[in-house]
C-alpha cells in the first residue's frame, strides 16, 4: 500500500532508562537527559581550545561587550558570585582574562580579556558551530525555528516559576 504522507523520522530511544517515578514529569526527563548530553558534547569541543564548558559564555560576553564588573558577568550569566569567581580565577590562570580593580571603585573588580584569549575566539564560534549542527542534526529549518520558540517558553516558564531571569543575552 502506498500513501502520500511523509514517513516519520526515525527516533531512537532515551539514552538512559526512564524511572517509573519520572513518569509524571516526561518532558522534564527529556529536558535533564539533553542537557545532560549537550553539555557533555559541548565539553568535548571546547577542550580542543582549552575552555570548559561555560567559560566560553564568560569570554563571548567579554569579547562582545570589553571589560565588565566581575558582578556584571555573574548577573549576565545568572551566575552566583563564587561560581563566577572561581571561573574567572581559571580563565586567568590560563591567561585568558586579566582582573584589576575598578579605578572609581576598590571594591569592585574589573575583568577583560586578553590578547591571547583573541585567539580562542574562531576556535570557541567554530565549536559552538559543530554544537548546534550536532544538536539539530536531522531537523529542517522549520523545526529549529520551533524548537528555539518552544524552548524560549519553556525557559520563560521556568524564569517565572523560579523567579529568575535565566541566562541573558
Amino acid at each position: 500500500m502506498t500513501t502520500d504522507a511523509p514517513e516519520a523520522a526515525p527516533t531512537a530511544g532515551p539514552s538512559i532508562p526512564v524511572p517509573a517515578s519520572a513518569s509524571t514529569g516526561p518532558i522534564s526527563h527529556a529536558i535533564f537527559r539533553v542537557t545532560r548530553l549537550h553539555k557533555m558534547y559541548a565539553g568535548q569541543l571546547l577542550r580542543r581550545v582549552g575552555l570548559h564548558p561555560a567559560q566560553e559564555l564568560v569570554m563571548m560576553h567579554l569579547w562582545d561587550r570589553g571589560p565588565q564588573r566581575q558582578g556584571e558577568l555573574a548577573r549576565l550569566l545568572d551566575s552566583d558570585a563564587a561560581t563566577m569567581t572561581r571561573t574567572v580565577q581559571r580563565l586567568e590562570n590560563a591567561g585568558f582574562v586579566r582582573r584589576r580593580p575598578c579605578e572609581t571603585d576598590g571594591r569592585v573588580t574589573i575583568v577583560e580579556p586578553t590578547a591571547a584569549s583573541l585567539a580562542l575566539r574562531a576556535g570557541v564560534e567554530n565549536a559552538w558551530a559543530e554544537l548546534e549542527a550536532g544538536s539539530t542534526q536531522g531537523l529542517s529549518e522549520v523545526e529549529q525555528k520551533q524548537l528555539l520558540a518552544l524552548l524560549s517558553r519553556v525557559e520563560s516558564s521556568l524564569s517565572a516559576a523560579t523567579g529568575s531571569s535565566g541566562i541573558a543575552g
